[in-house]
């Protein structure tokens, strides 16, 4: 990665910050991933929990276009370019491809794998978040391990007897 040409002083090294954007780097690929799986999803879900989890997956994909914005705005924040391109995201993203159509079943529990990979990715940075007193990162990450935290448990409680 490559630091803009203008000197940034935010009160954070720069060494930190680029510890910090690889990170965030990994969570907005985690992020787009779940996004375009999630998406796809509702376009293909079918059965007899069509309606509801074609809304429920509309209303996450939804969430989560507005968070690959936030995160990768984040990134530019602290003076680096954002990944942005397939490649890019398939060499940092911890969530793995779907191929084909899956059972509907299936799709909530590739969701949850995937809402739980994103909690697990953000979690990760804390250490180097804290060590820099990046506080506006710390405020991000809580907020979308918040968010996934909770999908996860919708998606997962659709998955119980």
């Amino acid at each position: 990665m490559s630091a803009a040409t203008k000197e940034i002083n935010l009160g954070i090294d720069a060494k930190d910050r680029e510890a910090i954007v690889a990170g965030l780097s990994r969570l907005l690929a985690d992020t787009y991933t779940l996004y375009l799986k999630t998406h796809n999803f509702h376009w293909n879900v079918t059965g007899p929990m069509f309606q509801t989890l074609h809304l429920m997956f509309e209303g996450q994909y939804t969430e989560l276009a507005l968070a690959v914005d936030a995160i990768a705005e984040r990134i530019r924040s602290l003076g680096f370019p954002a990944p942005g391109t397939y490649s890019d995201y398939a060499k940092l993203t911890s969530i793995p491809e779907t191929t084909g159509v899956p059972k509907a079943q299936e799709m909530i529990r590739l969701l949850v794998e995937g809402q739980e990979s994103v909690v697990r990715t953000a979690r990760s940075i804390f250490a180097v978040v804290d060590k820099a007193s990046d506080e506006p990162t710390a405020d991000l990450l809580t907020q979308r391990m918040q968010v996934h935290e909770k999908s996860a448990w919708m998606l997962r409680s659709l998955l119980e007897d």
